[in-house]
């Protein structure tokens, strides 16, 4: 809870049923003050004390145990306590307090405890408001630095059009064919140019191989590999082939030519198979 909530606010950090006032002399040194130098008739006044904290504020007041009445009070702000509150320099159970009116004037009052203990919860309840106050102003310091980085430095522009205003856009022909490398040249104009085959040059006209010619029709060897050929692949049956053939039938040859005698009858047969 930040100071500004906490202005309708008291906390009472402690009471202490009953201390001494004393009315001191003028201070002597500027070391200090003595409680060695205070007079028991300087004892002005009896009563409670009690240490409130207010906003950043921190406030002794001295008060009457019965009727609450004010009988004085000290105000300790920020960073000044040394010069509200001053320990004697020869006791820790008595102090220097530096009153107010509320008018400006101020005055300066011995304070004395009847117990060390008590003086020394005197002094940390002054300490935890410190703490406190810091704390305090430490953490409005990040929410304050938090909320300025989020402040969008740059102001509100208005992006919508005017009355009578309008918006041009150009969109470019998207390509009916062509994907790639392709249609990126036709957009852009370019020719591609198709990579040639080279082929090697034919060979020279004597490394060529010429398929042999045919026999004449006439060669016996040709006759020879032919009739070879045939009749691996196929015979034709023995009857077939004297029908056809008369020259194959010498007997019936034989009985046409004149008788002559024996001898002549081989020569006859003899050139008839020579031819």
């Amino acid at each position: 809870m930040s100071f500004d909530e906490e202005e309708s606010f008291e906390h009472t950090l402690l009471v202490v049923r009953e201390v001494t006032v004393y009315k001191i002399p003028p201070r002597s040194t500027s070391g200090g003050y003595k409680c060695g130098e205070w007079l028991q008739s300087d004892k002005i006044w009896s009563g409670r004390l009690r240490v409130v904290s207010c906003k950043d504020r921190c406030e002794i007041r001295l008060e009457d145990p019965n009727s609450a009445e004010l009988f004085a009070a000290c105000f300790i702000y920020p960073g000044q306590r040394e010069s509200s509150v001053e320990p004697a320099l020869d006791s820790s159970r008595y102090f220097v307090l530096k009153i107010e009116d509320g008018n400006g004037k101020h005055a300066f009052i011995g304070l004395g405890f009847n117990e060390r203990n008590e003086a020394f919860d005197f002094n940390v309840a002054l300490s935890d408001h410190d703490k406190y106050v810091s704390r305090e102003n430490e953490k409005e310091a990040s929410e304050k630095n938090a909320t300025d980085s989020l402040i969008d430095i740059h102001p509100a522009v208005n992006h919508r059009l005017k009355e009578g205003e309008t918006i041009r856009i150009n969109i470019q022909p998207k390509p009916s064919s062509g994907t790639g490398m392709l249609s990126a040249a036709a957009l852009s104009g370019a020719v591609l140019k198709p990579n040639t085959l080279c082929l090697a040059p034919p060979p020279a006209g004597s490394g060529k191989i010429r398929s042999p010619l045919p026999p004449p029709p006439n060669d016996p060897a040709a006759a020879r590999m032919t009739s070879t050929s045939q009749g691996v692949g196929q015979r034709a049956p023995t009857e077939n082939t004297r029908q056809t053939d008369p020259l194959t039938n010498l007997s019936q040859l034989e009985r046409n030519l004149p008788a002559s005698g024996s001898g002549s009858r081989k020569t006859t047969a003899s050139g008839w198979a020579a031819f």
